[in-house]
């Protein structure tokens, strides 16, 4: 991920907050003039911290007119996909929005766990390239700015736009599946 934003000119530095800074040093990450390791605060550690507190504190020491945030589990986002976000999101603010998030595209049929229908008539069935499409925030990056961010507290605005990603660059690594998944596309990429 570091690799892939490093490639955007838009991107003048990238941010590293993270609790594993020996780890880092260990595997030869180093600060340059356009990355920047943070060391996390202790009140901010934990697997139950919200995301957004994380990026409150990065806002506060690392002033920026933009941010765009990714995550290391997302390692088959690719370069262009995220100069297409970029672009997209310049349009959207001229359009009035005031962040962007990606997205997963779903045209299927979907169920409550109890089995009820949400999005379809099971005795009217319908192909599902004709089914409404619906939205799953997938991850992968947010575009935001400072005023966005203050106005909710969150790396999504009051009036976002959404930004639809690949499939196969949208896996979010969550459990070992989604490793194993990712390991195997990675590998299949590196040999085109």
């Amino acid at each position: 991920m570091l690799d892939v934003l490093l490639e955007l000119h838009f991107v003048s530095a990238v941010l590293i907050n993270t609790d594993a800074q020996s780890e880092l040093s260990g595997a030869g990450l180093t600060e340059s003039d356009r990355v920047i390791i943070k060391n996390r605060p202790a009140h901010l550690l934990g697997d139950k911290v919200s995301m957004n507190l994380i990026l409150a504190d990065d806002l506060q020491s690392h002033p920026a007119d933009h941010y765009l945030m990714t995550h290391t589990t997302n390692p088959l986002i690719r370069a262009a996909t995220l100069q297409d976000a970029y672009g997209h999101y310049q349009q959207a603010l001229q359009e009035g929005r005031d962040s962007m998030f990606s997205v997963n595209r779903h045209q299927t049929r979907f169920y409550t766990k109890d089995a009820l229908p949400i999005n379809h008539d099971p005795n009217n069935l319908i192909p599902t390239q004709e089914l409404e499409p619906w939205f799953e925030e997938n991850s992968c990056y947010y575009l935001f700015s400072p005023a966005s961010f203050a106005n909710t507290n969150a790396r999504i605005g009051s009036f976002p736009a959404m930004h639809e990603t690949p499939p196969l660059e949208s896996i979010d690594i969550d459990e070992w599946k989604d490793w194993k998944l990712a390991e195997v596309l990675l590998e299949q990429r590196a040999e085109q």
